[in-house]
């Protein structure tokens, strides 16, 4: 017998809502948590690379001093990548990098070793040599309009044959102990020695406090202006598992020598370079120019100056990766800077930079160059020829690649 009265379509809407309140909400939840994981993936892919690695070496991958190691060998590589990944940002490329931090190098040590300079003013006088090759470069990308690929793969000639011709086809070293500092030097014993250094606990116990403290002052703020948050749960999850993970790095540190001169340069870059792309006008442009360059242009944008100033912070960036690097093997060489370009566009790409640009962040590349570096580092102590290390980074940098391609068309993007 059928009803004389069927219900309206707002009443079976109300009504199927309030079959299972309690479903929908997990399932509200559960769909939040999928997407956070989705936005994180290079993080949760980092966590995956180091679990592994820690299995296949029976432990070694996490003793205090390999880990201590990874930031010191691999400290180069992620200067480069914040640079490196700005200029994808723009839309652009730059394959110099390596020549340049090999020239620069070169010079450092011939100010300082030499000429006999004081180490800070060989420093000094090698950033700005790194910034002027920036100011070469840019001139010609930014005011003449030849694209970065063809400026930057000659730089990569240039500067290599002017590397060469600094050196003499021979080694310069050794520096002076300041100047090694920079590649091997570490923070510690500060207040006295102890079995566990006093002040990288205390570093990491304030990076902890403040990751807390600006965590929770973000939720407040969006359940404020009653925007979308995360569950609790998943909130706090979150918060304890990378509390956790800071915590063990620097006990990791501390149970070794402190903290590595290296990682504070990086930590000071880091902070600096994500305020200037998240807060900053001059960031604000950089997405602009690579998400539309010629919207960019039309909406005012100065994007000649924008990519000048770009490649005059990659080659000081790149002097500083020279810097490091000379200072941690304690010589300039011929053979200096090799292979260091693609290193640092492969930290790029696997961080989550888009290759048509538009799309990255300083934090995905330092990710990327950390998952690198952890590749690198595994596998030389499996014992793994380097053939086969090279092998295995390519299909990691396409794979990574082909991730970002696949997300795009998924979201409807071209």
């Amino acid at each position: 017998m059928s009803n004389p009265n069927p219900p309206t379509i707002e009443e079976s809407h109300a009504a199927g809502s309030n079959i299972n309140p309690v479903q929908n909400k997990f399932t509200d939840r559960l769909t939040h948590v999928l997407s956070d994981l989705g936005r994180n993936g290079i993080f949760i892919a980092l966590i995956a690379v180091v679990v592994l690695f820690s299995f296949l070496t029976d432990g070694i991958l996490l003793r205090p001093q390999n880990i201590s190691n990874l930031v010191v060998q691999n400290g180069y590589i992620l200067v480069l990548a914040i640079g490196m990944v700005m200029v994808i940002i723009a839309g652009h490329i730059d394959l110099s990098v390596g020549s340049v931090a090999a020239f620069v190098g070169a010079c450092s040590g011939v100010f300082a070793v030499q000429w006999g300079l004081p180490w800070w003013l060989a420093v000094v006088l090698s950033l700005v040599i790194g910034a002027l090759v920036g100011v070469w470069q840019g001139f010609w990308i930014a005011y003449v309009g030849i694209p970065a690929f063809i400026v930057t793969l000659a730089g990569m000639l240039i500067f290599r044959g002017l590397a060469l011709v600094v050196l003499g086809n021979a080694n310069i070293g050794s520096f002076p102990t300041e100047y090694r500092a920079l590649g091997n030097g570490f923070l510690s014993n500060v207040f006295g020695e102890f079995e566990l250094d006093p002040l990288t606990l205390g570093v990491g116990a304030l990076a902890i406090v403040i990751l807390v403290v600006q965590q929770v002052r973000t939720r407040r703020g969006r359940v404020k202006y009653s925007q979308d948050v995360e569950p609790l749960a998943w909130f706090i999850t979150k918060l304890v598992l990378i509390s956790a993970a800071i915590g063990f790095f620097a006990y990791a540190l501390a149970s070794y020598k402190g903290i590595p001169v290296t990682l504070i340069i990086l930590g000071v870059l880091v902070l600096v370079y994500s305020i200037v792309m998240n807060r900053t006008v001059f960031g604000r442009h950089i997405y602009a120019i690579g998400g539309n360059r010629h919207a960019a242009e039309l909406s005012g944008i100065k994007t000649r100056r924008v990519d000048f100033w770009l490649f005059v912070n990659m080659g000081f960036l790149a002097a500083l990766a020279g810097l490091i690097f000379t200072a941690r093997l304690n010589l300039a060489g011929p053979k200096a800077g090799d292979g260091f370009e693609l290193e640092a566009i492969s930290a790029a790409f696997i961080g989550g930079a888009a290759v048509q640009g538009g799309v990255g962040t300083i934090g995905g590349a330092i990710i990327g160059g950390l998952i690198i570096g952890v590749l690198n580092n595994g596998m030389s102590i499996m014992g793994i020829g380097i053939e086969w290390q090279q092998a295995v980074k390519g299909l990691v940098l396409l794979l990574a690649v082909a991730f970002d391609v696949y997300n795009k068309r998924r979201s409807g993007g071209h």
